[in-house]
């Protein structure tokens, strides 16, 4: 399913109201709530809008369990932290116990060490099926998804749940979760705004399967529901509206 809206405030208003939504219907039916975050630009205006007392005060926070859909490998006072960023514009204003918070960057320890470490904290909170109540992405516009980038090997990825690995394009090293994973969660959430992102959006949706090329088309829930938030602009070549 994909919505469109008139603009990334908008946009940002329909994706708060669906993560309280989400989040006081997982806690009512099993005391919990499992979320994994998405980096960039797409939801600064979500999480901003989370913070405020309309929004703030419908979750019961202690009840929230944070990861990330994944993370460049950097500190988190880093600049290109997805977590720092999620700390300074969402967490560091709700009341989330800390040991509730999974940020995948963690010191001393290499990416790939990492990544199995960090399956192991996604056992102990989603159980050994591994379902989210909600994932949350962005797409860039090359049609990556979380660092599921072009012709990476990660999206041949079957088993993992999180792999840690080095992206050339980017020159640096990545921490993502994998397709399978993802895949399995209750409900998918993509973001994506921008006359910059049309074409990957149409490709994914709308153009020939080649996951490779578009990652993005990789995802696609077993029995969860997906939905798209996207604005005008992303969704102006979109031929079926």
């Amino acid at each position: 399913m994909i919505n469109i809206h008139k603009d990334p405030a908008e946009l940002g208003k329909v994706a708060a109201d669906l993560f309280v939504e989400s989040a006081k219907s997982a806690i009512l039916e099993k005391g919990k709530f499992t979320v994994a975050l998405t980096g960039g630009s797409s939801p600064v205006k979500l999480y901003g809008l989370l913070a405020e007392p309309k929004y703030k005060d419908q979750v019961d926070w202690s009840k929230v369990y944070v990861f990330w859909g994944d993370e460049r490998w950097v500190p988190l006072e880093d600049e290109q932290s997805n977590a720092g960023m999620a700390y300074q514009t969402l967490l560091n204003h709700v009341p989330v116990p800390d040991e509730n918070i999974y940020p995948m960057w963690a010191a001393g320890i290499t990416p790939e060490a990492r990544a199995a470490e960090y399956a192991q904290y996604l056992k102990k909170e989603l159980g050994e099926e591994g379902v989210f109540d909600l994932i949350l992405l962005g797409m860039g516009d090359d049609g990556h998804t979380a660092s599921l980038f072009p012709g990476t090997e990660v999206l041949e990825e079957k088993e993992n749940w999180v792999k840690g690995y080095f992206l050339e394009s980017k020159d640096i090293y990545r921490i993502t979760l994998t397709a399978p994973l993802i895949n399995k969660a209750k409900k998918i959430v993509f973001f994506v705004f921008g006359e910059n992102k049309a074409n990957a959006l149409y490709e994914v949706l709308e153009g020939e399967s080649n996951a490779n090329l578009y990652p993005s088309q990789l995802i696609q829930p077993k029995e969860g529901e997906l939905l798209w938030l996207a604005d005008e602009a992303a969704a102006s070549k979109l031929k079926v509206k």
